[in-house]
């Protein structure tokens, strides 16, 4: 729900309608930063619907990149590596992007929640481990 990463800061759940802006949260640590309160990450389960207020940009380093979507499904990846970073948002295109690369300063709303799993095998389909490039 939080990366590992966001440990040691203020946190709460995510909530349909909320403005996420993302946010620089700790060290090398980018996350949803909840709207009224920027030192406060907002915590997104697997499945939540976001939609953008623009394109998507991702930044390394130097480098920016836009991507042609303005909205994501939050996913979870990796989850069996613990020192590695799990947050990613999944596009329309499939491609999936880690959190912590998204440029500082985008807002999302949250359009869904996902729906609580009833048996094992829902449970199972919400997770998604997937390599992330």
């Amino acid at each position: 729900m939080c990366d590992y990463s966001l440990q040691n800061v203020r946190s709460r759940p995510a909530k349909v309608g909320d403005k996420l802006t993302t946010r620089e949260l700790g060290i090398r640590t980018r996350g949803f930063a909840a709207s009224e309160d920027a030192r406060v990450a907002v915590c997104v389960l697997p499945g939540t619907e976001l939609a953008f207020s623009g394109l998507v940009t991702l930044t390394d380093w130097w480098k920016v990149e836009k991507l042609g979507h303005a909205t994501a499904i939050f996913r979870q990846v990796d989850k069996n590596e613990p020192m590695k970073h799990h947050d990613a948002l999944e596009f329309p295109d499939g491609r999936i992007v880690l959190l912590t690369r998204l440029s500082e300063g985008q807002v999302a709303t949250v359009l869904q929640l996902p729906a609580q799993p009833r048996t094992a095998a829902e449970a199972d389909a919400q997770k998604r481990i997937a390599y992330v490039g």
